[in-house]
C-alpha cells in the first residue's frame, strides 16, 4: 500500500437516498416507504478519515452500507476511484471490493464460530484466488503481527478470544486484501473503554503505515474527536453539518451539533452553554417537514417548518444546513472552545 496520491479523493457520494419500503403484508396490508438516508453528499480524500456521527437510528450505518453497495441505493451516485460503483456489473462490483472493506460492531457476530482466527483472516483471499497456500500463510503471520496478535493465535476459535482480540482479528481479515478504503461501523462501541483507546491507537497507525482512509461511523463524540480529519453530523437521514474536525468541535453551527457537543464533558469544559436536546428523535417513517430538527429547536421560527435548509458554507471549508447559523439568534462562534 501507498501514500501516493494522498489527499485527493477517494469516494465521492452525490445526493445518496435509500427507500425502505415497510408494512404489515397480506392480501389487505398497507405499505409505506421510509427514507432512511436523504441525499447525503460528502467527500473523502485519500488519507483521512470522515467520521460520521450521530444519534442511533440516524442512518449512519445505512450510509455507510450504501457506500459499499451492500445495500442498493435508491438514488444518487457513489464514486470510488472515479469509478461510480452504483452502476457496476456483478464482476467489476466484486474486483473493486478487493479495495473496500468494512469493520463491523459486533466482532463475535462477524466471526463464524466454526472457524479458526487463522481460516477467518485468509478467507478473503481464498474467495478472490490470492496466492497460494504458502503466501497466505506468509501474509497470515503478517497480518496478525501487524494487529498485536501472536502466530499461535491461528489455531484458536472466536470464542476463546476477548472482545478486543476479536476486534483485532476482523481488522487483520479487512486488510487481508489490502484495501485503500475502509468503513469502520462503531468499531470501538462493543469494547470496554480501555480496550477503545488501544482499537483506535492501532486504526491510526494502520491508516499512518498503510496509506488507509477511513469513513468512521460512531455515536461518541468523543471517539470521532480522536480518530477523525473531518466530521459529519447526520440527523435523521440527513447531514447537518460538515467540516474540519477542530472547527465542527470549535465552532459548531447548527442547533443540533451544539447540542450534541454540549453533552461531552470533555468538550463543554469552560464553554458557554449552548442549546440542550428535548423530546425524542421524531419516527423517519413520518418526518417533520422543513428542518427536520426543528421540532427539538429552541431557536426554530416560522421558516424552519416548511421550508428545508441548503447545506450551506457558514465558515471556509464548514458546511451547515440551518436558516438561522450565523444570525442573532445563533451566532458562529469563533473563540476557542476545546
Amino acid at each position: 500500500m501507498t501514500t501516493e496520491r494522498a489527499g485527493k479523493p477517494i469516494l465521492v457520494v452525490d445526493r445518496l437516498s435509500k427507500d425502505f419500503v415497510v408494512g404489515k403484508g397480506g392480501l389487505f396490508g398497507e405499505s409505506r416507504s421510509i427514507r432512511a438516508v436523504d441525499e447525503v453528499s460528502f467527500t473523502i480524500n485519500r488519507g483521512e478519515t470522515l467520521g460520521l456521527v450521530g444519534e442511533s437510528g440516524c442512518g449512519k450505518t445505512t450510509t455507510g452500507r450504501l457506500v459499499l453497495r451492500l445495500l442498493e441505493a435508491t438514488s444518487g451516485s457513489v464514486h470510488f476511484e472515479g469509478e461510480d460503483i452504483l452502476s457496476l456489473e456483478r464482476d467489476a462490483l466484486r474486483a473493486v471490493r478487493r479495495n473496500m472493506q468494512i469493520i463491523f460492531q459486533d466482532p463475535f457476530g462477524a466471526l463464524n464460530p466454526r472457524m479458526t482466527a487463522g481460516e477467518l483472516i485468509v478467507e478473503p483471499l481464498v474467495i478472490h484466488g490470492v496466492g497460494d497456500a504458502v503466501s497466505r500463510e506468509r501474509k497470515l503471520r503478517y497480518l496478525l503481527d501487524r494487529v498485536g496478535l501472536a502466530a499461535f493465535h491461528a489455531g484458536r476459535y472466536p470464542h476463546e478470544f476477548s472482545g478486543g482480540q476479536r476486534q483485532r482479528i476482523c481488522i487483520a481479515r479487512a486488510l487481508a486484501l489490502e484495501p485503500a478504503f475502509i468503513v469502520c461501523d462503531e468499531a470501538v462501541s462493543a469494547l470496554d473503554v480501555s480496550v477503545q483507546a488501544q482499537t483506535l491507537n492501532l486504526l491510526q497507525d494502520l491508516k499512518r503505515d498503510l496509506g488507509l482512509t477511513y469513513l468512521f461511523i460512531s455515536h461518541d463524540l468523543g471517539v470521532v474527536r480522536h480518530i477523525s480529519d473531518n466530521v459529519a453530523v447526520m440527523y435523521l437521514g440527513q447531514i447537518v453539518e460538515m467540516g474540519a474536525k477542530g472547527s465542527i468541535f470549535r465552532s459548531p453551527a447548527h442547533p443540533y451539533a451544539q447540542a450534541l457537543l454540549q453533552s461531552v464533558p470533555s468538550a463543554a469544559k469552560g464553554r458557554k452553554s449552548f442549546f440542550t436536546i428535548e423530546g425524542d428523535i421524531p419516527s423517519a417513517a413520518n418526518p417533520p417537514s422543513g428542518c427536520r430538527f426543528h421540532t427539538r429547536c429552541p431557536i426554530a421560527v416560522e421558516r424552519c417548518s416548511s421550508e428545508r435548509p441548503a447545506l450551506r458554507e457558514v465558515m471556509p471549508g464548514h458546511l451547515a444546513a440551518c436558516h438561522l447559523a450565523g444570525t442573532p439568534a445563533n451566532p458562529v462562534h469563533t473563540e476557542e472552545l476545546i
